[in-house]
């Protein structure tokens, strides 16, 4: 065998020897089979190649050509292209052939366009995502209204338009033009040769890149290819001012206040001849006032106009007017109190009628504030009747909302004093809950001006009834009625009709909590005209409930109140 190989060799060598001899002797060399123009052909590549990275076209490598899932199952944010990166003075082509589930009309292409960053990370911001049924959102420079959509020709079929897009061949291009302008079109071209044309422009930055990138929603992408060339848009056609809008302008102020503090929330948005907005800096904008604006209370009327292009040259003027009510504002508040007289009840709810409250105006001259107009709080806003000695003083605090929403506040102290009162010894009702309405009254009791009466009492109820509970008559000495309030959120009368109301009642176990509860009933009469009455009610299950009636209208040198009740049984405390 070894011996075998060695002859082997020699012969190849024989063989190897004289091929290198007939090589040098002259005869004709060994020709490759190719073409004679395979050195043109070589050269005509390269140039290609070099051709696709020019200043006037620059191919973009396409790093995957299935974008989404082919059985159209990617959801919405789950499967994107690539970024196509377009900088400023460039337009991006992009090809490549859609699919879709054919469910929904967004269950095709959609495209966004963003900062150069990547999405979620620092710096990565959408300046708009727009679909292929010409629907879209973005940031505050996005505007539906610059969507144009062309469906053949001819008005959209949806049923249609689903079918013509599986399998259109889509030529999406975005000219990023270098006064800050992103101009987006694209032609969907069915599988039959129906273009669908969608365009919509926006602006993005003038300097920096941006990123263009398709986004899957039922819907899956072949890629074919991307490239750059120079921008189309040489010059963009400048716009005027079609009118402007103020948001911010307060519809009234105070005495004192200059024209610029009034214009210091207000922003001016104009809108230009080709539907699209921007707001402007409002030293674009000229503000025409009184030169006694703010110093007068009355009514005062400022003009605005505004006279630039879409591109900040000037134009065509456009303008308005406000009217703006200056008011004479409440810069101090007094209070006073008369004595505050306890009745027979076991403990007292303090009221704020018995305060009285000037405020002074700007301009020096006062007015008496009402009840309502202010709110007082108190030390404690009960008393203890029997800790109570023959005088007690309580401090208060009086706070006043001014227009322009702060606050001026005031303290006093008011005098309690204790002064008992006729008592009612004798049950209102009968025990047995047959007393008809209008049939079993409790004693009159006189409320002089500036005091309070509280009377207190267990109610027996048969809980048939929100009604069947007590009621206070307020009314003058002769018996002539001011109203006639419940306990249950309802009276009437003329009072009445003008009081406001309030209470914290669950009217679904309102009436079944009638009977075993403790009422306490508090007339309050001030001395500008006005009355109030509280019920404090505590159930027998220790629930605190109360109904209260304010400004009831009174004069307060003639207010006494009685209690009357129907189908239920009164014994006072």
């Amino acid at each position: 065998m070894k011996a075998l190989k060695m002859m082997l060799k020699a012969i190849c060598a024989v063989v190897f020897a004289a091929t290198v001899s007939l090589g040098c002797s002259g005869l004709e060399p060994y020709v490759v089979d190719a073409p004679d123009d395979l050195a043109d052909k070589i050269a005509e590549y390269q140039e290609e190649k070099a051709k696709k990275q020019t200043d006037d076209y620059t191919e973009i490598d396409i790093t995957a050509t299935l974008v989404g899932a082919e059985d159209n199952s990617s959801a919405w944010w789950t499967e994107f292209s690539q970024y196509f990166t377009v900088p400023s003075g460039k337009k991006l082509v992009v090809e490549f052939e859609n699919y879709g589930s054919g469910e929904n009309n967004w269950n095709n292409w959609n495209v966004c366009v963003s900062t150069k960053a990547e999405r979620s990370g620092d710096g990565y911001a959408e300046y708009f995502v727009l679909r292929s049924d010409w629907y879209g959102w973005g940031n505050a420079d996005y505007n539906s209204a610059m969507i144009e959509f062309d469906y053949g020709g001819q008005d959209v079929n949806w049923d249609e338009f689903r079918e013509k897009m599986q399998g259109a061949y889509v030529t999406m291009s975005l000219d990023h033009a270098r006064a800050g302008v992103a101009f987006l079109e694209v032609h969907s071209v069915s599988v039959d040769g129906m273009d669908i044309v969608e365009k919509y422009n926006q602006p993005v930055s003038s300097t920096d890149d941006v990123n263009l990138f398709l986004i899957c929603d039922g819907s899956h992408f072949l890629m074919k290819k991307a490239y750059l060339v120079p921008s189309e848009i040489k010059e963009i056609p400048d716009e005027d001012a079609a009118s402007i809008m103020l948001s911010g302008f307060p519809s009234a102020v105070e005495v004192g206040t200059t024209l610029e503090e009034a214009l210091a929330n207000v922003k001016a948005v104009v809108t230009f001849t080709d539907n699209s907005t921007a707001e402007v800096a409002l030293e674009d904008v000229t503000f025409t006032a009184s030169p006694m604006f703010g110093e007068r209370a009355g009514e005062e009327v400022v003009v605005y106009s505004y006279s630039k292009t879409k591109q900040g040259k000037y134009g065509v003027s456009v303008g308005g007017y406000v009217t703006v009510q200056v008011t004479n504002p409440i810069v101090d508040i007094e209070a006073s109190a008369s004595a505050y007289v306890i009745g027979d009840a076991k403990r007292v709810t303090l009221s704020p009628n018995g305060i009285v409250v000037v405020g002074t105006f700007a301009d020096g001259s006062q007015t008496l504030l009402r009840t309502g107009q202010y709110t007082v709080s108190f030390m404690g806003d009960k008393v203890d009747y029997d800790a109570v000695p023959g005088t007690y003083a309580s401090a208060y605090t009086v706070t006043y909302a001014t227009s322009s929403g702060h606050e001026i506040t005031t303290t006093g102290s008011l005098e309690i004093e204790k002064s008992i009162l006729p008592a009612q010894t004798e049950p209102v009702g009968a025990p047995d809950f047959t007393n008809p309405w209008w049939t079993t009254f409790s004693r009159d009791w006189t409320v002089a001006p500036g005091t309070s009466q509280s009377v207190s009492m267990t109610l027996s109820s048969d809980n048939l009834g929100n009604w069947h509970s007590p009621c206070t008559i307020l009314r003058k000495a002769d018996g002539t009625e001011y109203a006639v309030v419940r306990m249950d959120h309802y009276g009437w009368g003329g009072s009445y009709d003008a009081s406001i109301k309030s209470s914290n009642w669950d009217w679904d176990t309102f009436m079944n909590n009638l009977d075993g509860s403790h009422v306490a009933i508090t007339v309050s009469n001030s001395t500008d005209g006005f009355a109030s009455i509280r019920y404090s009610v505590i159930s027998a299950d220790g629930t605190v409930h109360f109904q209260y009636y304010d400004n009831l209208v009174v004069d307060s040198d003639d207010v006494q109140f009685a209690i009357v009740t129907e189908e239920s049984y009164l014994v006072f405390d």
